[in-house]
């Protein structure tokens, strides 16, 4: 830990080069835990990722990400809003307009995101062939 850094109380452990996930704090308090749940939630990849050329209006991200209802975009968007990766900004205009942004935090989480699409386009074969030898497995089972 950095000098002058204290342990806050969802401080889970320390992040070392050597860091061991095994070491991780996984009780529902803890902070790191937290922000995982939150942005590798599904509504909150779709959002980064569809916020990551342009900022754009509520009614727009709920037309784009098919399936979410406006209760769950309008909590989704006030949660990155908290956690400082997407920004609301307010038009003084009749009607208000309100567009949605990444902040630049938000945009180091997109390139993660990438990754993680990039990763999944590349192995969706492998994952689409073991899903059918498990079902295939379990049907005989089944039988």
């Amino acid at each position: 830990m950095e000098d002058g850094t204290s342990k806050s109380p969802g401080y889970c452990c320390e992040t070392a080069p050597d860091f061991d996930v095994r070491q991780w704090d996984v009780r529902e308090g803890c902070e790191v835990r937290q922000i995982l749940d939150r942005v590798a939630d599904k509504w909150s990849l779709l959002v980064i990722a569809l916020l990551d050329c342009e900022s754009l209006r509520f009614s727009q991200l709920r037309r784009e990400i098919d399936g979410v209802s406006q209760r769950m975009l309008s909590v989704t968007l006030r949660q990155l809003e908290r956690d400082g990766l997407v920004s609301r900004t307010v038009h003084p205009v009749v009607p208000p307009r309100v567009d949605y942004a990444l902040t630049p935090l938000g945009r180091t989480l997109h390139e993660t995101i990438k990754s993680l699409v990039t990763w999944t386009e590349t192995h969706q074969r492998e994952i689409a062939e073991a899903r059918a030898a498990y079902d295939a497995r379990h049907e005989m089972m089944d039988s």
